[in-house]
């Protein structure tokens, strides 16, 4: 393992739950709506429409299939990918041979391997507790090889994505909401974040967010949080 374990940030122990019909975070006893849930509420009609399209295209039966065997797959991936990251594979799991293990080794040889120097956490919990709360998940937080703290998101795709997918950038407004999280958590600067992407037939992705479109991501993500808060309210004045 090239990497470290570093327990520099504690981070929280969390409770998800339904509340008020939305799924949420329990911190301390407080309730943050979840990052996930505010995107998928504030996603663009166009976006859902191209979702609604492809279900109808293809047949609503055939499409929960297909979405069911997607997130399993990306379940067991993530899983594989946390076990590897701290250090935590034990021989049962390295003497196994699966798709899923096969897409995470993948990720690690391309895209983890030689890049990065700690490991933070994964699966670490985030909160932000400002006017406009939420809280998230982050798949891994890291320490890069160039000594900059990153967040990776990682992904299961069932074909190769391009960068200018509205999908591509809704999972990078997902990473700017962690990252603003963690450093009002943490104090840090988040200057990047990652996608680490791998298909089924093993072809490995890499996009990353940086420098303006970073920043850009940023302020549109908490635009997208003040969108949701503005949502709830106009439906409990209906």
């Amino acid at each position: 393992m090239p990497w470290k374990i570093n327990n520099k940030f504690t981070y929280p122990k969390s409770m998800r739950s339904i509340y008020k019909g939305s799924r949420h975070y329990d911190v301390g006893g407080d309730k943050y709506p979840s990052v996930t849930n505010i995107l998928a509420e504030t996603k663009s009609q166009e976006d859902k429409d191209a979702l609604n399209r492809w279900k109808k295209d293809i047949g609503f039966k055939e499409a929960a299939i297909i979405s069911k065997q997607s997130s399993e797959r990306g379940t067991t991936l993530h899983q594989y990918l946390e076990s590897i990251l701290l250090n935590k594979m034990n021989g049962e799991l390295l003497e196994e041979v699966n798709l899923p293990k096969k897409m995470a080794e993948t990720i690690v040889d391309n895209g983890i391997n030689n890049q990065i120097s700690e490991v933070y956490g994964c699966e670490a919990v985030l909160y932000y507790d400002g006017n406009l709360k939420f809280a998230g998940t982050a798949d891994a937080v890291v320490n890069s090889s160039d000594n900059e703290i990153k967040i990776l998101d990682f992904k299961q795709s069932n074909k190769p994505k391009k960068r200018e997918y509205s999908v591509i950038n809704e999972y990078g407004l997902q990473l700017a909401l962690y990252s603003i999280a963690h450093d009002n958590m943490f104090g840090t600067n988040i200057k990047s974040t990652e996608i680490l992407m791998c298909t089924p037939n093993l072809i490995f992705q890499k996009f990353e967010f940086k420098d303006q479109e970073f920043e850009k991501l940023k302020k549109e993500a908490m635009n997208r949080v003040e969108q949701y808060y503005n949502l709830k309210r106009e439906n409990l004045e209906l």
